[in-house]
């Protein structure tokens, strides 16, 4: 088991830090009394939770019950216990911390203790220097919008711990006639295809037939629609990749989504494993036209 404590100053980075590790398969806790470290690691030791890595969030919201000081003692000895524990340390300039704290216009920690934000910034850092001396990581954020935030924290912390877990795909067939799949990063519409809902033989076989799947598959278009697309893919996965990006949402949209889509989801799919990516292949609207069918059936 592998601990990274999070700390630094207040409006530094670290709520963005936290939702970074926890995209990385981390299991976080935000905001925990110090006082309860030592006991969480005993506990987790005991009976081991499925991730590897566990970050903690701490610093001076806790209170009374944080002391920078009595902290990195604390740390220490468990490091001597034989745990694995590193310290994240996010800092930023005077002026960065004062123009986020304009911008979100939330109170600084310290000033319920009477002080100015300019006071509770600089007593902040003071306080804090404790752990910034014992910081395996310092990450100076200054300047920073989230969007380059999270590039610097990926090519800081992108090593720690277990390697990160590789990006997959979902892939969904769906009917524009019900609406566009909102979490959708990709959209195929394949509706320029010949349709096997005019071929009476086909109409009640769905993509994942054979008869279907060979009449879609067989065309010449969608040979090459498919090549296209492929060449597509490869292309974007890695820039997908090293921008962070863990999932990957490809939808595949047909008139219905029982004939055309659901073929050509499934070969989308067996293309990306091919590729090396777990892929996913999930039809949104089959079950739904296949009950449409019955119901005008009977």
């Amino acid at each position: 088991m592998r601990y990274l404590i999070v700390t630094g100053q207040s409006g530094a980075g670290k709520t963005a830090c936290v939702h970074y590790l926890e995209d990385q398969g981390s299991f976080c806790m935000d905001n925990m009394p110090p006082i309860m470290l030592p006991k969480l690691v005993e506990a987790f030791s005991a009976a081991p939770i499925r991730q590897s890595v566990v970050t903690i969030a701490m610093d001076v919201r806790s209170g009374e019950f944080f002391d920078a000081d009595a902290v990195a003692g604390m740390i220490s000895e468990l490091r001597k216990s034989g745990q694995r524990i590193d310290i994240i340390f996010l800092e930023a300039s005077d002026e960065t911390l004062l123009d986020r704290y304009k911008e979100s216009r939330r109170e600084h920690p310290l000033t319920q203790e009477g002080l100015t934000l300019m006071e509770a910034i600089t007593e902040e850092r003071t306080r804090l220097q404790p752990l910034r001396e014992t910081a395996n990581y310092v990450i100076d954020t200054t300047g920073l919008r989230s969007r380059a935030l999270v590039s610097l924290l990926r090519k800081t912390l992108g090593s720690l711990g277990e390697e990160s877990p590789a990006m997959r795909a979902e892939v969904m067939s769906f009917g524009f006639k019900r609406g566009l799949p909102r979490q959708a990063d990709l959209v195929m519409d394949v509706r320029f295809l010949p349709n096997p809902f005019y071929l009476d033989e086909l109409r009640q076989h769905s993509g994942l037939d054979e008869d279907v799947r060979e009449y879609v598959m067989n065309n010449p278009t969608t040979q090459e629609f498919l090549q296209r697309w492929e060449d597509m893919l490869r292309f974007l996965i890695p820039h997908y990749q090293e921008e962070g990006k863990h999932r990957l949402v490809i939808a595949v949209g047909c008139t219905g989504g029982a004939h055309r889509s659901v073929a050509i989801a499934e070969a989308i799919g067996a293309f990306l494993r091919e590729y090396g990516m777990p892929a996913e292949v999930q039809h949104r609207d089959l079950e739904l036209e296949q009950a449409r069918w019955t119901a005008n059936y009977e």
